[in-house]
Formats: structure tokens, sequence, C-alpha cells
């Protein structure tokens, strides 16, 4: 009889090792953020109109590869929503070190350890909150999974980092938070 229990108890571990095995294999990289929700205004704290900060970012289901990632934050409604004529940069972070599994509040300031920034469209790296200058504006935070680390000395724009990046992407998350100003 202790023999049947071991043999089922060994089954039952072996099916759910098995199962939690297959979960990981088609978990979906996600983001989120504990400041807001998809398509969620964006608290002012994070804006021009606030204190500037980067907001605090969370991910799971990175997957097995992964080398490095990278975050892209940009606006696609600059100028005017109505009458949109480019993305406006806002943040580009890469070489994240893959265990990361989040961004704390401001952590624009002292990037994760390995990560770097690249050049926003400020012309200066790190981050620049959302400040529209008119209408409600759609902000884009973009994580990247890549199976490279990239070159630690570049400080790229965010089409040299697309550039970079291609064919090297495992999974992407998208977090859309949206911003009007109110002075």
């Amino acid at each position: 009889m202790p023999t049947k229990v071991i043999a089922a108890g060994g089954l039952l571990l072996l099916l759910m090792l098995t199962a939690s095995s297959h979960a990981e294999e088609t978990m979906t990289l996600k983001l989120s953020s504990p400041a807001f929700g998809p398509n969620d205004s964006i608290p002012e704290k994070y804006t021009c109109e606030g204190e500037d900060l980067s907001p605090p970012l969370t991910w799971t289901g990175v997957p097995q590869g992964t080398r490095s990632l990278a975050l892209i934050v940009d606006d696609p409604d600059a100028p005017d929503p109505a009458h949109p004529r480019m993305t406006w940069v806002h943040w580009v972070l890469f070489n994240i070190s893959p265990e990361t599994v989040a961004l704390l509040e401001g952590a624009a300031k002292a990037p994760p350890s390995g990560g770097r920034h690249g050049l926003n469209d400020w012309k200066r790296t790190g981050y620049g909150g959302p400040c529209p200058p008119i209408g409600r504006h759609r902000y884009f935070h973009k994580l990247y999974a890549l199976d490279i680390a990239l070159d630690a000395a570049l400080s790229p724009t965010k089409d040299e980092l697309e550039k970079a990046m291609k064919g090297h992407i495992l999974a992407q998350a998208e977090l859309v938070g949206t911003y009007q100003k109110t002075r």
C-alpha cells in the first residue's frame, strides 16, 4: 500500500511539474503599473505638472533565453491628438537584467543594475514625463524581451534602439496611459 501512495504521490508531483513547466512556456510577457491601469489617466505626479518622476512598472512572463529587457515610452499623438504629426519619445531604457521584475517610482534617476538610458526627444537621457501642449494624449510604455544585451557604450535614440533590437525580440508587452494638462 505505501508503494502505491508513493507512486501516486510521485505521479501527482510529476503532473504538477509538467503543468507548471507548460504554464511557464505559454506565459506571455505582461506589463502593468500600480499607479495607473490600461488606458487610465497617468497621475500628475509622473508628469511635467507634478514631480516628473518615472512611474512604477512591473512585469511578468519574461521568456526563457532573455538576455536583456528594453523599455520605450512614447506619445504618438504629438503635438495635437486631433492632428498628430509625430511620435514624441519620453524614455529609452535598455540592458535591463532579465531577473528584474519591476522599476520603482523614480527609477529613471538611478536605472536598475546594468540598465542604460538612451536619448529621449528632449535630446537628454532619462525620463521626461507627459506634458502635452493640447488635448489628451496616449503614452505607450513598451517592454521588450531580447535575446541579446546591447552595446553598453551607446546612448541610442528610439530609432537606433529599435534597429539594434530587430531580429532579437523574444516577446513584447505594452501598457498605455493617458494624460491631459489641467493647468
